[in-house]
């Protein structure tokens, strides 16, 4: 067999995958070999505008050059330690990523599904050692509609029958009540052994849907009274994407790009992946004040990639970008336009109901139903017209272009999008 694989067309790769690879995706039919910024191109050569910064993982646009040099600096001088031994890497980055958003405590992990289980042990151990729950009794209220992660652990609390038929038997201890609803939190608080309330500030993969104002100040509060951990899954929704550094802070009375801790709604835990490295090497971490992070003592939990020198540096650059190129305030800002700039074309069409969303974190909802796949089909005509897009529950499109995106390269996406959907023949 010739292992230097002479270049391939873009069929011949996506036949490739088919064959060899397992079918836990379905791609749209582009094969990409290059990004810079808010472009990607083809194998062909052909550019594009990214508008799903790989599920806001690449916030700080594709191959930034400060993160990709921390990266291929540290890799020449030190890759892996595990946590066997200190490594001159991690403490720095654990001080910097702290103060960042304003913890005691960190535990590095590598997938956003790994930090999301991190929480869940955390919370547990806290009801049994700190809040007095029985052992093995412990419960966590989620939210329906939720994505977490794939996990066996996560989808036993999922309602999306693909994530999660099949793979039983589920892992006991959740209760899950409707999003945005503070009634039903409220109710659920008073059934005994809770420990925490697991949610998105913003739920993505169910379509962008945003809460209702006020609502996760709400559930703070409740959670506080009823002494169970207000847990804030921020890995998608985190990192400035929603126009404020953490989505949490577009839901309080404080200004969406408030960065002072103590007068946003606070997580007890926080939860954060993708883009804290900015989509250059997987890290994520889970973030909290010593009373809870110090449940975990040696031996309770770990990874041998977890705060490895690597993500360490990445991380810590990821983090500075966002910082010093200001892109909350940009995702802010061209939020706002794209949203006026949707609600535009869509006062012009039937193929398209509406625009929801915050900063550059939107969806729009397409005229037809979760059955058909004329969302899947618009995002094939965008695609052709030279933007990349893709559909999320059937007939809702999702649209995170990455951060570093200025206002004319979003007026001429605008421009793509409108072409598109005037042009589009169901």
């Amino acid at each position: 067999m010739n292992t230097t694989m002479e270049k391939l067309t873009s069929e011949e790769l996506i036949q490739l995958e088919d064959k060899h690879g397992a079918h836990n995706y379905h791609p749209l039919p582009v094969v990409l070999a290059k990004g810079e910024g808010v472009y990607v191109w083809d194998v062909e050569g052909k550019k594009y505008f990214d508008f799903l910064s790989a599920y806001s993982a690449v916030n700080q646009g594709h191959c930034h050059p400060k993160i990709v040099k921390a990266m291929t600096d540290q890799a020449q001088t030190l890759t892996l330690t595990s946590r066997a031994f200190y490594n001159d890497a991690l403490g720095p980055f654990e001080k910097y990523v702290t103060e960042y958003f304003g913890f005691d405590k960190v535990l590095p992990m590598n997938s956003g599904a790994e930090a999301v289980e991190t929480a869940i042990k955390i919370t547990r151990k806290w009801a049994y050692e700190k809040k007095g729950i029985a052992e093995n009794e412990a419960k966590i209220i989620v939210c329906e509609n939720n994505f977490h992660g794939r996990t066996t652990t996560i989808i036993s609390f999922s309602n999306d029958p693909v994530a999660s038929n099949n793979f039983g038997p589920y892992t006991p201890g959740f209760i899950r009540i409707p999003y945005d609803d503070v009634e039903a939190l409220e109710a659920a608080l008073q059934e005994p052994n809770v420990a925490g309330f697991l949610v998105e500030p913003i739920q993505g993969e169910a379509g962008v849907y945003v809460p209702s104002e006020g609502y996760l100040t709400k559930a703070r509060e409740l959670c506080k009274a009823n002494n169970a951990l207000f847990i804030a899954d921020e890995v998608q929704t985190g990192i400035a994407r929603t126009g404020s550094l953490l989505a949490v802070c577009g839901n309080c009375s404080c200004g969406s790009t408030c960065e002072k801790q103590e007068t946003y709604n606070e997580p007890d835990i926080l939860i954060l992946g993708k883009a804290i490295s900015g989509g250059v090497y997987p890290v994520s971490a889970v973030l909290a004040n010593d009373d809870i992070m110090g449940v975990i003592t040696p031996g309770n939990h770990g990874s041998t990639f977890g705060g490895n020198p690597i993500a360490a540096k990445v991380a810590t650059a990821a983090l500075e970008v966002i910082k010093d190129e200001k892109l909350a305030e940009n995702a802010q800002q061209l939020g706002e336009l794209f949203r006026a700039e949707m609600n535009r074309i869509i006062a012009n069409t039937d193929l398209v109901n509406a625009v929801r969303g915050r900063g550059l974190l939107n969806a729009i909802l397409i005229n037809d139903t979760e059955e058909s796949s004329t969302a899947w089909d618009l995002c094939v005509a965008l695609k052709e017209n030279g933007l990349l897009a893709k559909p999320t529950h059937g007939n809702i499109i999702r649209f995170a272009p990455p951060l570093v995106m200025t206002k004319e390269q979003l007026m001429e996406c605008v421009a793509i999008i409108e072409k598109t959907i005037t042009e589009f023949k169901k």
